[in-house]
């Protein structure tokens, strides 16, 4: 090798290389990770298809053809995929989108908002949230000397609140221009923990998130044992049966996974 020309040992160099790091991370790496997941994970890791009917590590919504909840189901959290594993993605919204735009484009506050209010009426619970007006929508004002509107109101709306130090508040004109205002979000009098739970009214990052919280669960049971007929307790029990703890003890968050609850309901 010494006596080779420097251009051909550096060549040959080369391919020892890769040569060793297709056999560590082609082949022994794969195979070591896969053998640690089927012992560790073995369910996640062959994708826990339940009897056809989904998968326990991807949501599905549980609703009719005209999207309305199937009021027997335990609802899953909202998804900004549609729950669609081809269209995984969030909604791209962040804290400050709170007012609501032309061509019908929600604002991430007036659907927090919007989707508060209907899991409410469907739980028999207020569905009241800071930040939010009684019909469901982003409670901003856009203020301008002498001038507030409530610019997710758009008229004949009566505005939210009446007045704004002092003056009048209006309803937003259609096709108006209000950027130039300035952005007062008003809180109200809701308390500071809603009965509607977070996960209720936000999804999650994947838009597939198979789980909701204990609290969501809590709040969703007695429908589901009204509409089912059965004892508060016994859905109750099959709640606190599908639920999962923290990771390793400390990471993440309780969880009840929504598939397997309405299968298990459905099994009796």
């Amino acid at each position: 090798m010494k006596h080779l020309p420097n251009p051909l040992r550096r060549h040959l160099a080369a391919l020892r290389t890769l040569a060793v790091l297709t056999v560590l991370l082609g082949l022994i790496y794969p195979l070591v990770v896969t053998g640690l997941a089927q012992v560790l994970f073995h369910d996640q890791a062959n994708g826990s298809v339940i009897r056809s009917v989904g998968s326990s590590l991807i949501g599905q919504s549980f609703t009719d053809a005209a999207g309305r909840p199937v009021r027997k189901y335990f609802q899953s959290r909202p998804s900004a995929a549609g729950y669609d594993p081809m269209s995984t993605s969030a909604s791209n919204l962040g804290p400050e989108d709170v007012i609501d735009v032309a061509q019908g484009r929600r604002s991430l506050l007036t659907q927090v908002c919007a989707r508060s209010r209907a899991a409410g009426e469907l739980e028999g619970v207020s569905g009241a949230r800071p930040y939010c007006t009684p019909d469901g929508v982003g409670a901003v004002l856009k203020v301008f000397p002498g001038r507030a509107v409530s610019v997710n109101q758009p008229c004949p709306a009566v505005p939210f609140v009446a007045a704004y130090q002092g003056v009048r508040v209006e309803c937003a004109r259609p096709g108006e221009d209000y950027a130039a205002g300035r952005t007062v979000p008003v809180r109200g009098n809701a308390p500071a923990s809603p009965a509607v739970p977070a996960d209720a009214v936000t999804a999650s990052g994947s838009g597939l998130d198979p789980h909701i919280s204990p609290a969501y669960a809590a709040l969703q049971a007695p429908r589901v044992a009204r509409e089912r007929g059965l004892p508060l307790d016994r859905v109750r029990a099959l709640i606190e049966e599908h639920t999962t703890g923290r990771i390793l003890g400390f990471m993440g968050e309780p969880a009840v996974n929504v598939l397997e609850l309405n299968l298990a309901l459905d099994e009796g």
